[in-house]
C-alpha cells in the first residue's frame, strides 16, 4: 500500500515539474470589447465684448443695459459710477459691469404736501423730512428735485406693500403740492383738487421713472396704499385712472370683470356681511393685493381705514371707509388681473 502511494506521488512530482510547453493557456476574452470613451475638448464660449465705459472728464457711466430685462434686471448707471478707492491698492473695471443685478428702486410712491408752496419747500428741504421730487403748483413748467434718485428720501415712514416693508430703501418719492383735505363738523372730508398743469407734469415725471427702473404697475402706488391706517395723500382727488389711461402709467381694473363678479359680490352682501368667516375672507384678498392688514375677521378700525384707502385710489366716488358690492367687485377684479407672482 505503502508502495503504491509513493509511486502515485512521485509522478505527481514529476509532472508538475515538467515545462508545460504543450497546455495552452485559458485566456479571458469579454463577448463584447471595451469601447475607451473619447475625451471631449470643450471650446471656451466667446464672451460678448462689454459696451465701453464712458469717462467724462475724469467721470465715469455705463449707460447700456447688457443685463435680462425679461427679468427686471438692467445693469445701466443713471448718474457717475461711484467706486471704492481703497488706500494703496487700485479699483480696476476689467470685468465691469456683471449682468446680474438690477435697481434699488422698486417703487413710485405719490403724495400731497398739505401745504402751499413755499412752506412745502422750506419743510421737505429744512426738516426730517423729504422727498426726491417736488411738483409745485406755480403753473410753470419746473419740477424741483430735492434728493438724487440714488439715494433714500425720507418719504415713506412705517411702510409695507406685498413683501416689502420700509419702502424708503428702495422707492422714488414724489410730493405735489396741495392743501390735502378739510373736515366738516360730522366729520366727512373734502379733499382739495389737482390741477390741469400739475397732473401733467407728475405724468410725464412718473412715466420717465417707470420707464428707467422697469417699476411695474404694481409697484405705483399712493402714500395711503402703503401706509393706510395713518396717511391719505395723494386722496381720491388724484386722477388714478387718468394716469392709467393716458400715460399706461399704474394700476386699473377692467370694468368688464368687475361687471362680471358684481352680481355675486352683491348676493354675498346681502347674506354674509357680518360673518366673521367672510370678513376674513375681504380681508385675505386685500392682503393678497399688497396691503400691510391684519386678519381679524372683524371690521375694526384698521379693516376700515385699508378700505378707506383702496377707495381713494381705485373708488374715489365713494371714500366712506365701508365695504360694499363695488369695492368687493373692484378688488377681486383686481386680485384677477395683477396677481402675485
Amino acid at each position: 500500500m505503502r508502495k503504491t502511494l509513493y509511486i502515485i506521488g512521485l509522478s505527481a512530482f514529476v509532472f508538475s515539474c515538467t515545462p508545460q510547453k504543450n497546455v495552452k493557456k485559458s485566456t479571458y476574452k469579454p463577448k463584447n470589447p471595451v469601447t475607451q470613451p473619447k475625451t471631449v475638448v470643450k471650446t471656451p464660449a466667446t464672451e460678448k465684448p462689454k459696451p465701453q465705459i464712458t469717462n467724462d472728464r475724469g467721470v465715469e457711466f455705463f449707460t447700456t443695459n447688457i443685463a435680462d430685462p425679461t427679468k427686471n434686471d438692467n445693469t445701466a448707471s443713471y448718474g457717475s459710477i461711484v467706486s471704492a478707492k481703497p488706500g494703496g491698492y487700485k479699483v480696476v473695471k476689467t470685468y465691469f459691469p456683471a449682468v446680474a443685478q438690477n435697481f434699488r428702486q422698486k417703487y413710485l410712491i405719490l403724495h400731497y404736501t398739505a401745504l402751499p408752496d413755499d412752506k412745502s419747500i422750506m419743510v421737505l428741504t429744512q426738516q426730517t423730512v423729504s422727498a426726491h421730487y417736488l411738483v409745485n403748483n406755480t403753473g410753470d413748467n419746473e419740477i424741483y428735485q430735492l434728493v438724487d434718485e440714488n439715494k433714500r428720501a425720507y418719504h415713506a415712514g412705517i411702510s409695507s406693500w406685498r413683501s416689502d416693508k420700509n419702502l424708503n430703501d428702495n422707492s422714488i418719492g414724489v410730493e405735489i403740492v396741495n392743501m390735502g383735505y378739510t373736515t366738516d363738523a360730522a366729520g366727512k372730508r373734502t379733499f382739495a383738487p389737482f390741477s390741469d398743469e400739475q397732473v401733467r407734469k407728475v405724468a410725464a415725471l412718473a412715466k420717465d421713472i417707470v420707464v428707467r427702473y422697469q417699476i411695474p404697475a404694481t409697484n405705483v402706488l399712493a402714500h395711503s396704499d402703503i401706509a393706510p391706517t395713518r396717511k391719505q395723500d395723494p386722496g381720491p382727488m388724484f386722477p388714478w385712472k387718468k394716469l392709467y389711461d393716458e400715460y399706461q402709467i399704474g394700476m386699473w381694473y377692467d370694468e368688464a370683470a368687475k361687471q362680471s363678479i358684481f352680481e355675486l359680490a352683491q348676493l354675498d352682501f346681502q347674506t354674509r356681511y357680518n360673518e366673521a368667516s367672510f370678513i376674513f375672507l375681504i380681508q385675505t384678498a386685500f392682503q393678497k393685493f399688497g396691503y400691510g392688514i391684519e386678519l381679524s375677521g372683524a371690521w375694526d378700525d384698521a379693516t376700515k381705514k385699508t378700505i378707506e384707502a383702496f377707495q381713494y385710489h381705485f373708488r374715489p366716488q365713494n371714500y366712506d371707509g365701508i365695504m360694499d358690492a363695488e369695492t368687493w367687485a373692484i378688488l377681486q377684479a383686481l386680485n384677477q388681473k395683477y396677481p402675485v407672482k
